[in-house]
């Protein structure tokens, strides 16, 4: 289990947070270059459908945004899902993302 420093922690808290809200399948916070959080949970539409990763990232850059400095994704998923991972790397091709469990374990970190 990764270390994870206050700043990440607190990530994984408001992922968590987000996903248990609505009860979505996943819920994911990011950091921005000013230490503004972002969080989200997945959504399922007929007409869209969009990862708390992806949501979370547009939130930030939505905000103005330029760089990510982390983010966490909390889900029963074992892997991190190719749309929100490409969306992370869209903005910040190197930011950590932290994948947990919904009980807040984190169980892998992903920095490429």
């Amino acid at each position: 289990m990764p270390d994870l420093s206050a700043e990440d922690a607190k990530l994984v808290t408001l992922a968590r947070a987000a996903r248990a809200r609505v009860g979505a399948a996943e819920g994911a916070a990011v950091r921005d270059q000013d230490g503004r959080t972002y969080n989200a949970a997945s959504i399922a539409l007929p007409s869209l459908s969009l990862t708390a990763l992806q949501l979370a990232v547009a939130a930030a850059v939505s905000s103005g945004a330029t760089k990510l400095e982390a983010a966490a994704v909390v889900t029963e998923a074992s892997t991190l899902d190719g749309l929100g991972h490409a969306a992370v790397r869209d903005v910040s091709p190197a930011a950590p993302i932290h994948l947990a469990a919904p009980d807040a374990t984190v169980f892998a970190t992903v920095d490429d």
